[in-house]
């Protein structure tokens, strides 16, 4: 029996057969040419392999997340960070990378004509700030950065956010608070840039963001019955979070050592700051909870690893290697203590983004202005530890706007998804889960279901 269709159901593909004709439209550009030579085959090789590595975080995160949800809604959770690949992919291409790297108007945002539909992307004078590779090249290494942000409000809003809202604000989500963010701060013409602002890898642009955007999606989504009802609700998979976190702790090199654009000594500075701070935050995170009286876990060490990882990321390539120890024992046990907290209050953010992400990302932020240092990076500034105050308000400065903005626009975004439709599953959809009555599909032990007229029937036992 065939179901109606509902308009709103058919308009995701409308916009997408747009896009596809669009296309058709668009003349085709020889691709890039090294005529003066100035690409190097090593950066080129190094940045491929970052971004395919960037790339590797996304089911990463997938699995991180999948794992810590209520059994019923683990594929619904997944697909949600992955879907963004598709989302994102598509309209990086279109405008998105035009909008963040364009021609800058008023430092605020990018002229969309400038790159739309990767026009000059293919033969195009390399990035400014890349000269040793392709423009191509950079404008895909970028786009993994965007496709990764919004699967991180994921974990804020699971096991209750239809998935066709969820849709439209990574579209949303991507447009207008991604890509102004990114202009501002890796833009030379950005108005953060030309304040001075560091932010190597993506602290504000990608963290404090996402991070901002989880608290205004948990606030405007309301609580989980279960939440409300104070259950405590098991992990369904915790090797998948194990899997899922050394995932991302690997694709984080290409994160935030790709992000030297080159394969340089910097680059290696960055790897090494990475792993050293990820290390000392899982540690700190798992020798904070034995401290407060709790037993050592895989889920404290792994959730501290990637706050360690996220702290890291905007200071990677401007502080030394002994100071990310400090990072990332800090940036775990702020993190730590906002979980503990936020678990006594009315919030219901249902895999602690924002005390990790957000929380993570504003540490990271603030530690970069305090221990930059310019023997590490010429291109960068000496921080408060160095004697240099001033940079520490900088960063500052820069976090209160990002926070700010972030916030109110994610807070927006998510109102009028509500007003456009209906944003949250039923009370009855998310007691049976959002597996079998947004997918059609559950997770059960090892074994695949599948929701049928109402019953959920064996499909296979493969896993």
């Amino acid at each position: 029996m065939i179901k109606k269709v509902t308009p709103r159901q058919i308009a995701p593909f409308l916009i997408l057969a747009a896009v596809a004709i669009a296309s058709l439209f668009i003349p085709a550009l020889p691709n890039f040419e090294d005529k003066a030579g100035a690409y190097s085959p090593a950066d080129i090789a190094w940045i491929i392999v970052a971004t395919a590595l960037v790339f590797l975080m996304t089911p990463g995160l997938a699995f991180f997340y999948g794992g810590m949800v209520h059994r019923k809604n683990v594929i619904s959770t997944m697909i949600k960070s992955v879907v963004a690949a598709g989302i994102v992919g598509v309209l990086w291409v279109v405008v998105g990378f035009s909008l963040a790297f364009g021609k800058s108007i008023g430092g605020v945002i990018g002229d969309p004509t400038t790159f739309m539909f990767f026009k000059n992307v293919g033969s195009g004078a390399p990035w400014s700030l890349a000269p040793s590779i392709p423009l191509m090249l950079f404008a895909l290494f970028q786009m993994m950065f965007a496709v990764i942000t919004p699967g991180l409000v994921v974990g804020a809003v699971a096991e209750r956010i239809r998935f066709t809202a969820y849709i439209l604000f990574t579209a949303l989500f991507s447009l207008l608070v991604y890509a102004p963010l990114a202009h501002w701060s890796w833009h030379p013409d950005g108005f953060l840039f030309k304040m001075g602002v560091l932010d190597f890898a993506g602290g504000t642009v990608v963290h404090i963001s996402a991070g901002c955007a989880a608290l205004a999606g948990a606030l405007v989504l309301k609580r989980r019955k279960v939440h409300i009802e104070q259950k405590e609700i098991p992990p369904a998979n915790v090797p998948y979070v194990l899997i899922g976190t050394g995932l991302l702790w690997f694709g984080w090199f290409g994160f935030n050592a790709g992000s030297a654009l080159g394969a340089n000594a910097l680059s290696v500075s960055a790897f090494a700051t990475t792993n050293t701070a990820a290390a000392a935050a899982g540690l700190s995170w798992m020798f904070f909870d034995v401290l407060r009286g709790k037993k050592p876990s895989v889920l404290g060490f792994c959730i501290g690893a990637v706050v360690g990882l996220v702290a890291i990321t905007p200071a990677a390539g401007f502080v030394a290697i002994p100071q990310s120890i400090f990072i990332g024992v800090i940036a775990a046990i702020i993190s730590n203590v906002a979980v503990f907290y936020k678990q006594k209050s009315r919030l219901d953010d249902t895999l602690d983004v924002f005390p990790c992400h957000g929380l993570g990302g504003m540490a990271g932020m603030l530690l970069t202005g305090l221990f930059a240092t310019k023997a590490i990076n010429t291109a960068g500034n000496d921080g408060w530890f160095y004697g240099n105050f001033s940079f520490f308000l900088t960063q500052a400065k820069a976090l209160v706007i990002v926070v700010a903005y972030s916030f109110t626009v994610s807070f927006a975004i998510f109102k009028f998804i509500n007003f456009m439709l209906p944003i949250r599953v039923t009370e009855e959809e998310e007691e049976l889960g959002l597996d079998a009555t947004q997918h059609d599909e559950k997770y059960l032990q090892g074994t695949l279901l599948v929701a049928k007229n109402g019953q959920v029937e064996e499909e296979h036992a493969s896993f």
